[in-house]
């Protein structure tokens, strides 16, 4: 029989929604699990596959035809080529992340502006500490620059969300010709290095390709301003971790806050852990009560588009990686 694999467990998804897909696929035989064994066993009859899947079961299933993973990122494929050869459609749940993401950086950048982390500290140490108004460590977002790196749904979020704080927001995007609304300058990679200098915060949204790997290193950093931050809810692997340890150290920034790291969970021995100018979080910007839901919703829709023949949304370019 025809089968679907929802690699979910049944338990933490939306109430109904198992049914929902039940009925949109009558004479399917859909299997919900997050167990390896049970998976492994329905990949010979599976056409569409979908949530958490393991890469290796996916690029086994030989009947496959469609895999929406219930993630954005598609940089695991550059660890299995032979899924970028093999013909089944590729779609991801891009967007769903927007919201809990542009929040994440709001909440990072206003820990940096209100120098939340020493109070926190000091919290610790039952210790008083006062933040006079001839200081400089404590600021205002407004006024300040945010440049973004990566201007898709969670980069256009972050703007809009920057842009009505009264900072002024630029951005880095592969085509600089699409604009963005709240978004003043727009350019393309190469010009990296010449906008740099001119942002107070430096956040990083874009997804990890051959080409973004390494795209934050020495030379990149040390275009920042000294009080600038940088801010990475991307992938680890698009910031040289070993140049960030030295501008750090180094003062050719003022810090960091940073939600992603080259090895997860982030090594004990990283000296990042010690750093008082970082502030650290384990790879959850994206998390929320209501991924799963939205998730599946994007599921749902792309399944009907399926099964009637129109174009599916999120239609990952598998060799380019997003």
């Amino acid at each position: 029989m025809t089968t679907l694999l929802l690699g979910a467990d049944p338990n933490a998804l939306p109430t109904g929604q198992v049914d929902r897909l039940q009925s949109l696929l009558p004479t399917w035989n859909v299997i919900v699990t997050k167990l390896p064994d049970h998976m492994e066993e329905a990949l010979p009859v599976t056409e569409i596959s979908a949530g958490d899947i393991p890469p290796d079961l996916v690029t086994r299933a030989p009947r496959l035809r469609w895999f929406q993973q219930w993630w954005a990122g598609a940089d695991w494929l550059m660890n299995y080529p032979q899924a970028v050869e093999r013909e089944f459609v590729l779609t991801n749940v891009s967007g769903i992340h927007a919201i809990p993401i542009s929040e994440h950086v709001l909440a990072l950048l206003l820990a940096f502006a209100r120098d939340l982390p020493r109070s926190f500290r000091a919290q610790g140490r039952r210790e008083w500490v006062v933040h006079r108004d001839n200081e400089d460590t404590v600021f205002e977002l407004a006024g300040k620059t945010m440049l973004l790196l990566g201007l898709g749904a969670i980069g256009q979020r972050t703007a809009m969300v920057a842009a009505a704080l009264g900072m002024r927001v630029f951005g880095v995007r592969r085509n600089p010709h699409i604009k963005v609304p709240e978004v003043e300058i727009v350019v393309g990679p190469d010009s990296l290095c010449d906008i740099l200098p001119q942002a107070d915060f430096v956040v990083l949204t874009l997804p990890l390709t051959r080409d973004t790997r390494g795209m934050i290193g020495a030379e990149e950093l040390m275009r920042m301003k000294p009080s600038a931050y940088l801010v990475n809810v991307a992938r680890g692997a698009i910031v040289d971790e070993q140049a960030l340890v030295r501008a750090l150290r180094e003062g050719w920034i003022a810090g960091a806050g940073l939600d992603v790291f080259k090895e997860e969970p982030l090594p004990q021995h990283s000296p990042l852990w010690k750093m008082q100018n970082v502030t650290i979080t384990a790879h959850y910007s994206g998390s929320s009560p209501r991924y799963n839901e939205r998730a599946m919703e994007i599921f749902l829709d792309n399944l009907r588009r399926y099964l009637v023949g129109q174009p599916l949304r999120n239609v990952v370019d598998k060799r380019l990686g997003y």
